[in-house]
């Protein structure tokens, strides 16, 4: 733990002048306000630093907008992409007028959470570790008017430019499906990746690993590791922070869209979690692929609500375009300890109980981390407090199995829309722990059906001149 006094001595002895304060966006997106050093002391990290919440998305009115940004000293680090050195530090959110968090602020969603879970005596930490997917390309333009509507993006590595005139092209670009691992010269970002996970590491997330990805095109992922909730929410955003930019200094752009490219695998961002409790992990032990009768009920939790989850963890219209069987997309509600076609499944730990742990595959990085971790973790719950059943492992084929057997699988929700109708359904187990306000559930709901379903829906598609054009 790191004290506001080691933050405020750090600012001295390094001769800090700028303060750069992040917060998150109810949609998921970091803000910022940077003040000088002499904005900041110990009241800072309890009563927050002042600002104007009312142009936020999906946040305070213009009659009510005075908030405060409380600082949290344990993530500080020095911002590697500003010319003056410039200290970094991610805030929660409070109504200064009444000292109390702000219902609608993720993070504070996030810790109530963690509260829950501790009032429930079942455990005291939530660990989450997500990998989240991304696209590294050359060039993206994009348009929407009233009489047109577009999309391009480009990579060296697109397979579809096999035959570009490139002076001289040197053919290496993966086959669609088959970019999972392929060496240099096919792999043409090892050196960016690599800046990009040490760039990570010098913001203090704890890295693993790097690799490109399944699609052509530029795909990839890096690993850092798991961390408790909210910590492993803060990591995430500084991960999507950190290779944004790095990509932007190598004159790239960098998308975690889930289905930028058609016909190719998409992004997700599958989510390892456990719960412990006194040290000790709570998910291992001798039922199915060694898993305790808490982490069975868990899963039964997660395929219960996950319909209503989805609206949190993949809440893009896109997110739908990757959630499509062929693609090893995980648009099955069942779990396995080897199917990746299933939304659940049970990884490879060996021995070791404290590896044990369940990955929920179904997510994307276009969702708030502090929100779907926080949904997760409530449905999680929901299901060890009434004793949820999953149900049968599926450890079959999918694509084996026969109509019949088929048809009694359950699958995910094949849009957007259908997804918030489930979530305006089911969201006791968000609303009744007291961890999500009622409030907010519809706030969520009405702005993406509002900016995001309606909008969509009220446009033409460019592939509907190809369909309709001369009917």
């Amino acid at each position: 733990m790191t004290t506001p006094q080691e933050i405020l001595k750090l600012i001295q002895d390094q001769n800090i002048q700028m303060i750069d304060l992040k917060f998150i966006d109810t949609p998921g997106i970091w803000q910022h306000l940077t003040v000088h050093k002499d904005q900041i002391d110990e009241n800072s990290f309890t009563d927050g630093v002042a600002f104007d919440g009312s142009s936020i998305r999906g946040w305070k009115a213009i009659n009510e907008s005075d908030m405060s940004m409380v600082l949290d000293p344990d993530t500080a680090w020095i911002d590697p992409f500003m010319q003056e050195p410039t200290l970094s530090l991610i805030c929660s959110i409070k109504e200064p007028r009444t000292g109390e968090p702000y219902s609608r602020c993720p993070r504070v969603i996030a810790q109530k959470a963690l509260d829950y879970l501790v009032s429930t005596g079942i455990g005291d930490t939530a660990y989450f570790g997500p990998e989240a997917e991304f696209f590294i390309f050359d060039d993206v333009r994009f348009d929407q008017t009233q009489n047109a509507g577009y999309y391009f993006v480009d990579s060296v590595e697109g397979r579809w430019n096999s035959g570009r005139e490139e002076s001289p092209n040197l053919g290496y670009k993966p086959r669609y499906k088959e970019g999972y691992f392929p060496v240099s010269p096919t792999d043409t970002s090892q050196d960016i990746r690599t800046e990009m996970l040490l760039t990570m590491a010098k913001c203090g997330v704890p890295i693993e690993k790097h690799h490109h990805e399944v699609a052509t095109g530029g795909q990839c992922e890096l690993g850092f590791r798991f961390g408790k909730l909210i910590q492993a929410a803060d990591w995430l955003m500084t991960y999507k922070y950190v290779i944004k930019n790095v990509g932007k200094k190598h004159g790239k752009t960098i998308t975690f869209m889930p289905k930028p490219v058609f016909q190719d695998n998409g992004s997700g961002m599958h989510t390892h979690q456990s719960i412990w409790k006194d040290g000790q992990p709570l998910f291992a032990g001798d039922q199915y692929a060694g898993l305790s009768q808490i982490a069975l009920y868990y899963i039964g939790g997660i395929l219960r609500h996950a319909p209503a989850l989805l609206a949190l963890t993949n809440p893009s219209t896109n997110s739908y375009k990757r959630l499509v069987p062929g693609y090893e997309a995980p648009v099955n509600l069942a779990y396995s300890q080897g199917n990746r076609s299933a939304s659940i499944r049970i990884p490879l730990s060996g021995t070791n109980p404290k590896a044990k742990r369940l990955e929920f595959r179904c997510p994307d990085a276009t969702c708030n981390p502090y929100l779907a971790f926080s949904a997760m973790l409530c449905a999680g719950l929901d299901g060890i407090k009434n004793k949820i059943d999953p149900g049968q492992p599926l450890d079959r084929n999918i694509y084996e199995l026969s109509p019949e057997e088929l048809a009694k699988v359950p699958s995910t929700p094949g849009s957007l829309e259908l997804a918030l109708e489930a979530l305006e359904k089911d969201h006791a187990f968000l609303v009744e722990p007291g961890v999500f306000t009622e409030d907010f559930i519809q706030t969520w709901i009405s702005y993406k059906i509002d900016n995001e379903v309606n909008p969509l829906r009220l446009r033409p598609h460019p592939y509907e001149f190809a369909l309709y054009y001369d009917a």
